[in-house]
């Protein structure tokens, strides 16, 4: 087992695998910007290394200086958490070429999956189902008039190196094919630089349902049930939850069997998450995350499973440390992630957290670094915790992540708390029955009514 990880990340995520690996005897190193020199995970760390300016470009994405980091403080292993580079398979080569172990899959996985069009093709191979749509890249605006009067409107232009809806553009309409292909490839060049697309048939009312996974160096491969996380605005994960309201234990069975033979098939090492699209019974490939998940703790939370933990396991060389007859999933959890946002208009909103207090009770778990007198920087990712519960079944779930979220207290800063108590009110979320396109139909009505 490793001495000493480096942890390559920030925030809550970062203090998340300080937690594992204190637990587990490990030492860690926490590398960190400028801005981020009062952290909690810089605080908690056992050595921490600043690693340049604010700017992600100039510390957290900056390769050199994470692996100088790395040598200086004699740390054996890197882990990457989640973002930044996490599922850059430069980084992953890097850190083993400098003698590190990377704890995450082996960079050709990370390469297959992170292009959308070579992992469609990969997965198509494995017997994986595929929504129906180009076999490859466009070639041409020709191409894709012709893919969609052929298999009809409406299609769903996408980002071949793409994520978060960046790059991506429904047509409903043949006429308005050509300005939808312009646009997506120029935000998929400004975004990603790379400029190349896909196009699929656009589902109206899916679920997204996605699989946890693991696979180990010895040949095992396992899924850890599903997640819905449906709940979202503008392609990005506000809400999730397992077991999903809308699976039965037969299809539940059925994909998460086909997800971890992929796993098995292709040799993959480590956390993995495998995400679909489900509508009408059907289940199809979007893509597969090669890394460990924002919404890890919903799964831990009904199988009692350290995910982190196993993570650092696997890539130490040990088998999975459960056996899927011996795996029993427990009761409901839901996830909210919590944005340093107007719950309204949906503005960041950085700074000074005045007072906090941490919700508590059975079965409550929230997953954040920040404290009371912590300033949160201007120059990352909005969100600032997640708020995980438990309970029997949906229901006391739901009732009591309810009660939880107005336990919590956050002040000086504006949240997205408000709008997540709202969304747990709404009938359709009560009853499961919601797609994809729900919350913005829903913040769409909300804001005409205001």
């Amino acid at each position: 087992m490793f001495k000493k990880i480096l942890i390559a990340n920030r925030g809550e995520i970062a203090l998340r695998i300080i937690r594992a690996c204190r637990e587990m005897g490990i030492e860690t190193v926490a590398v960190h910007s400028t801005a981020d020199a009062n952290s909690m995970a810089v605080r908690l760390a056992d050595e921490s290394v600043c690693i340049g300016p604010p700017a992600a470009k100039d510390s957290y994405l900056y390769m050199p200086s994470i692996i100088s980091a790395a040598e200086v403080t004699g740390a054996e292993a890197i882990h990457p958490g989640y973002g930044f580079l996490s599922e850059n398979a430069t980084f992953a080569r890097m850190i083993e070429e400098h003698g590190f172990t990377f704890i995450g899959p082996k960079p050709e996985h990370i390469e297959t999956m992170g292009d959308k069009v070579m992992a469609k093709k990969t997965v198509m191979a494995l017997g994986i189902p595929c929504v129906p749509g180009s076999d490859g890249a466009l070639e041409s605006l020709e191409e894709a008039q012709r893919i969609g009067d052929e298999g009809g409107y409406p299609m769903l232009i996408k980002a071949a190196s793409g994520g978060g809806g960046k790059g991506m553009k429904v047509v409903r309409k043949a006429e308005e094919m050509p300005e939808a292909y312009r646009t997506a490839r120029s935000e998929a060049k400004a975004n990603f630089g790379d400029d190349t697309v896909y196009m699929e048939k656009y589902l109206e009312k899916p679920r997204h349902i996605e699989i946890q996974v693991f696979g180990d160096t010895h040949g095992n491969a396992i899924h850890l049930g599903e997640r819905d996380c449906s709940i979202q605005r503008r392609h990005q994960k506000l809400v999730e939850e397992a077991p999903s309201p809308v699976l039965s234990a037969e299809e539940r069975d059925h994909i998460g069997s086909l997800s971890a033979k992929m796993v098995r098939d292709l040799g993959y090492r480590g956390a993995g998450t495998i995400e679909y699209l489900y509508e009408n019974g059907q289940f199809y490939f979007m893509e597969m995350n090669t890394r460990i998940q924002v919404e890890h703790p919903v799964t831990e939370m009904i199988t009692d499973i350290d995910l982190i933990a196993e993570q650092i396991k696997i890539a130490a060389g040990e088998e999975l440390s459960f056996q899927k007859d011996k795996l029993h999933l427990r009761g409901h959890a839901i996830e909210i992630r919590i944005n340093a946002e107007d719950p309204d208009t949906f503005m960041p909103s950085p700074g000074k957290i005045t007072q906090f207090h941490a919700p508590g009770g059975l079965n409550v778990r929230l997953d954040s670094a920040i404290y009371q007198g912590y300033s949160i920087p201007p120059y990352y990712d909005s969100m600032i915790g997640k708020l995980i519960v438990k309970g029997r079944n949906r229901d006391e779930c739901i009732a009591r992540l309810r009660r939880a979220i107005r336990e919590t207290v956050i002040e000086g800063v504006k949240t997205t708390l408000p709008l997540h108590d709202w969304i747990l009110s709404q009938p359709e979320f009560v009853s499961g029955d919601y797609t994809i396109h729900w919350l913005e139909n829903k913040l769409k009505e909300r804001a005409a009514e205001k």
